[in-house]
């Protein structure tokens, strides 16, 4: 088997990158009017500086506001108004689901595509893929394209403003990137884009689980602060760009998989894709037999964040045994990340590891407070 590894065609990130939004766009020789799908957050953040940089620029452009939720409704939606303005291209500018709506458009229309994240709440940007959920909020299915996006520009401005649970959020998706290629490596499994890991995914991975370590508690009190600075930037780098390629060039795993089940769970519908996915990763590390270390020291970093490590955090205090059960054989589909493990997965282990995983996160908790 062949080893893949897949980037975007270029990523710009920095304190004001959005002037020069229309400016990249030209450098890749992108015209014509782009349609920007927007959320009402990036709308009102970033429109006065669309409106002076895109003329200056010679580009024009046309805004959608995002619904809310990717779904196919929602992306048809998208078609339908890059149609009617002639879009030569397409721009997401707002949180992950504003994202993968823009991607969906652009493929099926087969146009460039830019993303710009108003948050570092997850690894979306840099990907070829997005999430579609139910018009509830329910995971659906992942839609893959051929290529990643042409630009993905990161105004660290922008980010340093928004809710700070986002940032967090953001680096409880990155906390899986590391163990998730780890396992898929070990396994012998295809990462994301249908290869073997190289050494670079594995080298990008590892680095992103070692700067939210590093960096993660101080990049948290300077967006408290809406503050730049060095470990603000690296977290915002780590959260997008690192664990962008080192999830879908390294892999994914059990973690991800038990996000896709929480899903399943009206109780969860209004915590962040991160913060299921930080729990995930927890079940996965005691699912693996992970040394106690380990775990300690991922839960040790959730706990100085703020990520959660127990059920009740999730909204599932006391959870059923059938309701752990739908999460668990949701997380266990067929085509599930959950079976890129180097064993065999299966609905009563992966309930066991929840379980396990949710009681040693409350005596973790209760031995630090």
């Amino acid at each position: 088997m062949l080893t893949v590894f897949c980037a975007p065609a270029r990523y710009v990130q920095g304190r004001d990158a959005t002037r020069v939004l229309a400016s990249e766009l030209v450098r890749l020789g992108i015209a014509g009017k782009a349609l920007i799908i927007a959320s009402p957050t990036a709308r009102t953040a970033l429109e006065p500086v669309w409106r002076e940089t895109f003329p200056a620029a010679g580009l024009d452009y046309a805004i959608m506001d995002f619904g809310g939720e990717c779904s196919f409704a929602e992306i048809s939606r998208g078609k339908e108004e890059a149609r009617r303005v002639s879009a030569a291209s397409i721009v997401g500018a707002g949180g992950g689901k504003t994202l993968d709506a823009a991607r969906a458009v652009a493929a099926e229309l087969a146009l460039p595509v830019a993303c710009c994240p108003t948050t570092a709440s997850s690894d979306a940007p840099c990907s070829a893929l997005s999430v579609v959920y139910t018009e509830d909020g329910v995971f659906e299915k992942c839609l893959f394209y051929r290529r990643n996006p042409d630009l993905v520009l990161v105004d660290s401005t922008v980010i340093a403003r928004a809710p700070v649970r986002l940032l967090i959020s953001g680096m409880g998706d990155a906390l899986a990137t590391f163990f998730e290629a780890d396992a898929t490596i070990r396994a012998h499994r295809k990462n994301v884009v249908g290869g073997l890991s190289t050494i670079a995914a594995t080298a990008i991975a590892e680095l992103c689980y070692k700067t939210l370590l590093n960096d993660g508690i101080s990049a948290v009190a300077a967006a408290r602060a809406g503050s730049i600075t060095p470990a603000l930037e690296r977290i915002i780098e780590a959260n997008t760009l690192l664990s962008g390629l080192g999830f879908e060039s390294g892999g994914l795993a059990v973690a991800h998989s038990v996000h896709n089940g929480l899903t399943a769970a009206p109780e969860t519908h209004d915590r962040l894709h991160g913060e299921k996915v930080a729990f995930g990763t927890l079940v996965q590390l005691v699912l693996e037999g992970r040394p106690r270390s380990t775990v300690d020291e991922a839960m040790g970093f959730c706990l100085s964040v703020g990520l959660p490590v127990t059920l009740a955090e999730l909204g599932l205090e006391n959870l059923s045994r059938e309701t752990a059960r739908a999460i668990a054989e949701r997380a266990v589909a067929v085509g599930e990340s959950a079976h890129n493990e180097p064993f065999e997965v299966t609905a009563g282990t992966l309930m066991d590891a929840i379980y396990a995983a949710d009681s040693m996160g409350a005596a973790f908790k209760a031995r630090a407070s």
